[in-house]
């Protein structure tokens, strides 16, 4: 199977399974994507995923035709380490700064999940749970589109965290993710900014 058998809008739906093959085969052929899963799995961080614009981005891309990298403006590693003092994810940060050439470590942005619901609130004025796991992230994102995480496994399997699925993700439709409560300013702000970037969107909501 290649990527061009990835499915587009309007078509018969795929599985899950069906659909993170496709996935994985869309991240594989990005060059730049593997580069940035390469070096994190180097940095032997625990538990770990790559996961938001780098991810969904990729692969409406894919759907429009567009270059890999278009539209793609960071990429985002999450980790899960108890302990939540910032020194310690200080020194990450700064660990995987210098693995990155400076082009690329400008963009690349690492974060102990553990930490989040220490100043989530105050910079978004919304409560924020402590997380358990890197993976519970993603049942927090906006749209269940955006809630993709994958990791590069050390036999070089690439495994995909979905907890709302993948069928969002490759019709292009972006909705509320119905386990948050958001307000419209910030759907409509979040989904207005993918929409000008990528205007064969679906918004729901």
């Amino acid at each position: 199977m290649t990527a061009d058998a990835v499915p587009i809008p309007n078509q018969p739906p795929l599985r899950d399974a069906e659909l993170a093959e496709h996935l994985a085969i869309l991240v594989a052929g990005s060059p730049r994507l593997m580069q940035v899963l390469t070096t994190v799995r180097a940095l032997d961080l625990p538990d770990w995923r790559l996961f938001s614009g780098a991810i969904y981005q990729t692969v409406w891309n894919a759907l429009t035709e567009r270059d890999a990298d278009y539209g793609i403006k960071d990429y985002d590693i999450g980790y899960f380490d108890p302990d939540t003092g910032w020194d310690t994810e200080d020194r990450v940060i700064k660990r995987a700064a210098a693995a990155f050439d400076p082009v690329l470590a400008a963009k690349v942005e690492v974060r102990n999940q553990a930490r989040v619901h220490l100043w989530f609130e105050q910079k978004f004025a919304e409560p924020y749970p402590p997380l358990s796991c890197t993976d519970d992230a993603l049942l927090r994102f906006v749209c269940p589109a955006f809630a993709v995480g994958v990791r590069l496994e050390e036999d070089d399997a690439l495994t995909v965290s979905a907890p709302f699925g993948l069928g969002d993700l490759f019709t292009m439709r972006l909705r509320r993710n119905p386990a948050r409560a958001i307000s419209d300013e910030a759907f409509r702000r979040v989904t207005a900014s993918a929409e000008a970037r990528w205007p064969e969107l679906e918004i729901v909501g």
